[in-house]
């Protein structure tokens, strides 16, 4: 096991400040994570077909001939071999924690931790909360409803080991949360976008003035929106905070957070993980700086690895000077969308989070909806929304022409009749 380079007592180590020490640690990592892989069932057959072996992996250039891990191979893994597929590397004795993926998306996968890889998913978030400036003095509320997800909980043991007092929002309302969150002194929200601005909603309504509270900081993940800068402009104009993304998945970790210095893009943890970026169709690596899908490499967490996993997300990588002193590569406006996600109308690609960028800048706007529906044989897609006057429709319509390039189809609902979203928030439905 390579040593914590996260302490809460010690500046960012050298490794995050230094390439070529970067570049060692990784190289060490993973070949800590090959010598557990001997034990490792499922990448004991997956190394075999490529004609490779775990002790074939000596530096991260080793990883280009390994293949990639979907997440549809390892929900087919566990329907198969119930309910843990053959990924954990240990007997089952060894593990401590057990969370799952959201289901979201399809069957939900299940996922094992020991004691040694919580400790990667703490300094991680770790991370995150010293990438925005919190640390001791501070009070952490998580508004979350923890359950089975593994990103709540450790977001709450990150604030702990940052130094960090912290409150667990869990089982309350969002009348119930905002009261705990003024009443208590909190200086620092974690939720997803979506919630953040709903908690904000609520506040309006009940009369809360949220610009008077202690919150100065909010960190937000779950979704793209807070690296999108309308959402994190109406954030922090709610809030009277700083706005933070951050990026993580329960299958691999929490791979990415934004910096003080620099918040149109997220440092990827090099730490903790390796990343490639590739064209979704050819595979093949893109160039710095290029569109593509990350593909992400878990060195700290032994007991369910994942090499080269496709994790969906399309991001625009780059590797230039942070004035944070990070030499970490960044992605350039956090995840961009979701492979899947793409909608294709009139021969246009639109990503669902271009359009929630539009529609945040309108005030007026509490919520949205994106329904698609076929006319004829070409997608179509509406945009529903709750606004507060007759002139936004219209007004939207124009905006979406002309910041996407076609005319989308914008229609009003009443208040408070388009669903709310603590977790990821769904808003894209097909008709």
């Amino acid at each position: 096991m390579t040593a914590d380079p996260f302490d809460a007592e010690t500046p960012w180590p050298r490794a995050a400040l230094d390439r070529a020490c970067l570049r060692d640690h990784q190289d060490a990592s993973l070949r800590a994570l090959a010598s557990a892989l001997e034990t490792n069932r499922f990448y004991a057959a997956k190394l075999h077909e490529a004609g490779m072996t775990p002790s074939d992996l000596r530096t991260c250039d080793d990883l280009a001939r390994v293949p990639f891990t979907t997440k549809q191979e390892l929900v087919a893994d566990q329907t198969a071999h119930p309910p843990f597929g053959r990924l954990p590397t240990y007997p089952r004795t060894c593990y401590r924690y057990l969370h799952q993926t959201s289901g979201t998306s399809g069957r939900p996968l299940l996922w094992l931790d020991t004691d040694e890889d919580w400790g990667p998913w703490v300094r991680c978030w770790d991370a995150a909360y010293r990438g925005a400036g919190v640390g001791p003095g501070d009070f952490v509320f998580g508004a979350f409803s923890f359950g089975p997800y593994i990103s709540h909980w450790a977001a709450m043991a990150g604030a702990r080991h940052a130094g960090a007092l912290a409150l667990a929002g869990g089982g309350a309302s969002s009348e119930q949360r905002l009261r705990a969150i003024v009443d208590r002194g909190c200086t620092v929200l974690v939720s997803t976008p979506t919630y953040a601005l709903h908690l904000a909603e609520v506040a309006r309504r009940e009369g809360i003035d949220l610009g008077r509270s202690a919150v100065r900081v909010t960190i937000h993940a779950g979704e793209p929106g807070a690296s999108v800068p309308a959402v994190s402009a109406r954030i922090e104009r709610a809030w009277g905070a700083r706005c933070f993304d951050h990026a993580g998945a329960t299958e691999v970790g929490a791979w990415a957070f934004a910096c003080q210095a620099r918040r149109d893009a997220l440092h990827l943890n090099e730490l903790d993980f390796a990343f490639d970026v590739i064209d979704p169709e050819s595979l093949a690596p893109v160039p710095d700086g290029a569109r593509g899908e990350l593909v992400i490499t878990t060195l700290g967490r032994h007991g369910m690895p994942v090499l080269r996993y496709r994790t969906g997300d399309l991001v625009e990588r780059v590797s230039e000077p942070c004035a944070c002193g990070l030499t970490l590569s960044c992605i350039r406006g956090g995840v961009l969308g979701r492979v899947d996600d793409m909608l294709i109308v009139r021969g246009v690609n639109v990503f669902p989070s271009a359009i929630e960028g539009i529609v945040r800048r309108f005030p007026a706007v509490d919520e949205f909806q994106i329904e698609v529906f076929r006319a004829g044989e070409l997608d179509e897609v509406r945009v529903l929304v709750e606004a507060r006057d007759e002139r936004t429709c219209a007004t939207l319509q124009q905006a979406f022409r002309a910041g996407l390039g076609i005319r989308l189809e914008v229609s009003a609902v009443p208040p408070q009749t388009l669903p709310r979203f603590e977790l990821k928030a769904k808003r894209v439905v097909r008709r």
